[in-house]
């Protein structure tokens, strides 16, 4: 009876949305996947002839350098204000690109890349690449330099502009750079399957995006002090039909809802918006260059090879006893160059041998993802004024509904259970439609991944590939329009209904 009842709910909720539904706007046109390493070769190409060109303008706030990769000779120019090089047989652009800090590493810090000094085209990047190399100099010492090339490289190839990418805004102003940085993600793992991160990824980007600008929206129109209010109300149910001890066994995410909401302002909601989308292109700018890199190399490793000599990745963390080496806490780390030697084994196609490391692999990528990349980021979202950031990631872990197939939703995958042991010997059993853990919390996020996502996105990649290659070919402006939870309400509540149970059992 009670799954009719949900069943007519959804149904009449489904039809009241879609009939209010704009039709979604038209994906831009891009290119087609396969064309991908074409397009990356091609701007390689630029670069070098840009490097090799005799004379290549680089311009400062006081100097114009002439570059070349191809000969030491300097230009006869005796003027200091327009001198193209230095003692080293250096450009003094290049010259100044060595031994620069990765201050915006983590995007949090400012607009464009990873360092304000550094130019945003790949073109010039790239001719002060060759003369750093020419020179002899380490990869350590020009890291900021190779790093900001491939970050200019994969945006360029995405259609995004660095120069102005600023996470610190809205979701509606980084609307542009979702929709094609996770294109850009799906494009890959179209062209190429044993890049399984890039299309997890990119699926799970249309939930995470939807999500973003729906939260957006409920920012300034929802009376979030009456949200406050009703879960108050949620958790006296609770207490009144298990008893007011099994307070303690709820979230802390809901009385954190309770308390936060009360008081809670739009510029926190603002706030905490801006630093999911600095975890957005964070992720990008960690994994993406070597994803480019690896294309553009096509399968060699000679590029990945060189940024992981620069320190630019580390060695990715794993549980113990799981990886080929430990850490000083005793954890297991797998190398990154293995971790890419593994997922190369499938350029030319994944066998059946090989499809279990090339899983394992990308594993691995996306462990380094949430943990290395944004797990300090999200702690520091979840700690933001106390209560307001515990309520604010929890909340998310209750809208989440992701959209690959197979995988549970936060509520349904582990959900609240309380229990409380009544006089007659029996004891009640409450499963309520909320989930037990917080997003934001690493080990707990991790839990959930192992168990839903990984799993169900490898199977069908190597079992359903023909469903996941038309999902990965949609618009990405439709896949994200799907991800929203407003039009999501319906599945939202029907899985909600199922999921509350009441049970009385004798133990």
């Amino acid at each position: 009876m009670r799954n009719r009842i949900a069943g007519g709910i959804a149904v009449a909720l489904t039809t009241g949305v879609l009939s209010t539904m704009a039709p979604a706007p038209a994906q831009a046109a891009w290119p087609a996947p396969d064309s991908w390493l074409s397009m990356l070769t091609s701007t390689r190409d630029a670069a070098a002839a840009a490097a090799a060109a005799s004379t290549t303008s680089i311009s400062s706030s006081s100097t114009t350098s002439t570059s070349s990769s191809t000969s030491s000779s300097t230009s006869s120019s005796t003027s200091s204000s327009t001198s193209s090089s230095t003692s080293t047989g250096l450009s003094s652009a290049a010259l100044s690109a060595l031994d620069l800090p990765l201050t915006n590493r983590d995007a949090s810090v400012a607009t464009g890349g990873v360092n304000p000094a550094l130019p945003t085209d790949s073109a010039t990047l790239g001719a002060l690449l060759d003369q750093v190399r020419a020179a002899g100099y380490a990869p350590t010492r020009y890291a900021a330099l190779l790093y900001q090339y491939w970050l200019a490289r994969s945006t360029e190839a995405a259609g995004i502009d660095l120069a102005t990418w600023n996470p610190q805004t809205t979701a509606k102003a980084n609307r542009t750079n979702l929709v094609r940085s996770y294109r850009y993600y799906e494009d890959f793992q179209l062209a190429h399957r044993e890049l399984q991160w890039a299309g997890m990824a990119g699926q799970v980007g249309a939930d995470f995006g939807g999500g973003l600008e729906d939260f957006e929206l409920a920012t300034d129109l929802l009376d979030w002090a009456q949200l406050s209010t009703l879960v108050n109300r949620l958790v006296a149910k609770v207490a009144a039909v298990a008893g007011q001890d099994s307070i303690d066994q709820l979230p802390e995410g809901l009385p954190a809802i309770v308390e936060a909401f009360k008081t809670v302002k739009p510029a926190d909601f603002r706030w905490f918006l801006s630093r999911v989308l600095i975890m957005q292109k964070n992720i990008f700018g960690d994994l993406m260059p070597l994803h480019t890199a690896y294309v553009a190399d096509g399968g060699q490793l000679t590029s990945v090879t060189e940024m992981i000599e620069a320190g630019l990745y580390d060695d990715v963390d794993t549980y113990a006893g799981t990886g080929t080496d430990e850490d000083e806490d005793g954890n297991g780390v797998h190398d990154m160059l293995d971790t890419w030697r593994t997922i190369a084994t499938g350029w030319d196609g994944i066998s059946a041998a090989e499809a279990g490391p090339i899983a394992a692999a990308n594993k691995e990528l996306l462990r380094r993802e949430q943990y290395d990349v944004i797990s300090t980021q999200w702690d520091a979202a979840r700690a933001y004024k106390g209560s307001i950031g515990e309520a604010l990631t929890y909340l998310m872990t209750i809208i989440a509904h992701p959209s690959i197939a197979g995988v549970l939703p936060p509520r349904e995958a582990n959900p609240v259970i309380v229990e409380k042991r009544r006089w007659t010997g029996r004891t009640v059993v409450v499963t309520l439609p909320l989930p037990d853990w917080n997003w934001s919390v690493f080990d707990e996020r991790w839990s959930w991944i192992e168990a839903q996502l990984l799993p169900k996105y490898a199977d069908m990649v190597m079992n359903d590939w023909d469903a996941l290659e038309e999902i990965l070919t949609r618009p990405y402006d439709y896949q994200l329009e799907s991800g929203r939870p407003l039009l999501n309400l319906p599945k939202i509540l029907y899985s909600m209904i199922t999921t509350l149970d009441v049970k009385v059992v004798r133990k």
